[in-house]
């Protein structure tokens, strides 16, 4: 592990200064990037402690679930009225790493989780253009199971590892940032890149740029909201697919309908063809399984993780028969 210098900042515009310097980075939980520094994949001559910030708040009112970047995955998840008004977003936070970790971790943290793609995380090898942007791609030609099929490029096939995400894209959340250039409020789609020419880049977040908080609309889509993960072992192990699915139900018709994708995107990824054919639909088994198979359109697969397409579609007809039981 590389030497560096080390700040703790009490006000976001101490922070923002800091943040600026060349070789930067930001820490809170400390759950990705300690490990990234004991493996030698992030080599900061900086890291700006964001715990002395007042960002720790989590507050609901009467249309809106306001949550503050600090706070930790483990409260959000077993807060009562998130459990109550917004299942999904527990779910997905339950579903992540070990309940060690989720103590640890932050949703601001969570929200810009690197990748776990072998290639990134293992210096040795010199093919990874997210490491080292010009090098290459070892993935392309690698083992890929893990790897992403919806929004890659022939730059990088990395995929998002972010469970909490994919419920928060479902939800309609909003990331607040406060940085060199003020204040700004992004719909939690438009918050990741793709990969492109640019796979190093993984936010819009400029440098020095901090996130602040997330809200969510309390809505009655999001009290029926769900997801579903699929993966090799029953913990700690990441998404092959997941779904985040939310309904709002009228009789025994959809509609309104959210439905986000994990595990299969290079970041989380929304499915809005999906959400039209479910509205106005009965909520049954048929209407699930006719609106999942218009999903994955555009995939881009290897031999290894082809088996990602039909997955997904699976995860969402099963996303969507737990959203909408009882109805």
């Amino acid at each position: 592990m590389k030497a560096f210098d080390y700040a703790k900042p009490s006000a976001d515009d101490e922070a923002i200064r800091a943040g600026k310097r060349a070789g930067a980075r930001f820490i809170a939980g400390g759950t990705l990037l300690v490990d990234l520094l004991r493996l030698d994949v992030e080599r900061p001559d900086l890291v700006v402690d964001l715990n002395g910030l007042p960002h720790a708040d989590l507050e609901l009112s009467a249309d809106t679930l306001r949550i503050g970047a600090l706070v930790r995955n483990s409260d959000l998840a077993e807060h009562a009225e998130v459990l109550a008004s917004f299942p999904a977003l527990s779910q997905a936070l339950l579903s992540g790493a070990s309940p060690q970790i989720r103590n640890m971790a932050t949703v601001g943290g969570n929200l810009l989780q690197r990748t776990r793609c072998s290639y990134f995380r293992d210096i040795a090898v010199e093919a990874c253009n997210k490491r080292k942007p010009g090098s290459g791609c070892a993935a392309l030609s690698g083992y890929s199971r893990m790897h992403a099929v919806l929004g890659v490029s022939d730059q990088c096939i990395a995929a998002n590892p972010s469970d909490m995400c994919v419920a928060l894209l479902a939800l309609d959340a909003l990331v607040h940032t406060r940085g060199p250039n003020g204040d700004r409020a992004l719909p939690l789609a438009d918050f990741h890149t793709l990969p492109g020419t640019r796979p190093e880049r993984e936010s819009v977040l400029e440098a020095g740029e901090i996130v602040t908080h997330i809200t969510i609309p309390k809505t009655a889509l999001a009290k029926r909201s769900a997801y579903v993960k699929v993966r090799d072992r029953a913990s700690f192990a990441f998404a092959l697919a997941s779904a985040a699915v939310g309904l709002e139900i009228e009789g025994k018709l959809i509609r309104q309908a959210r439905v986000a994708l994990g595990g299969v995107g290079s970041k989380p990824w929304r499915c809005p063809e999906v959400e039209q054919a479910l509205i106005g639909k009965p909520v049954e088994a048929e209407s699930f399984s006719a609106a999942a198979a218009l999903a994955m359109g555009g995939a881009k697969t290897t031999t290894d993780n082809a088996f990602k397409v039909e997955l997904a579609r699976r995860v969402i007809v099963r996303a969507l028969a737990v959203a909408g039981a009882g109805a």
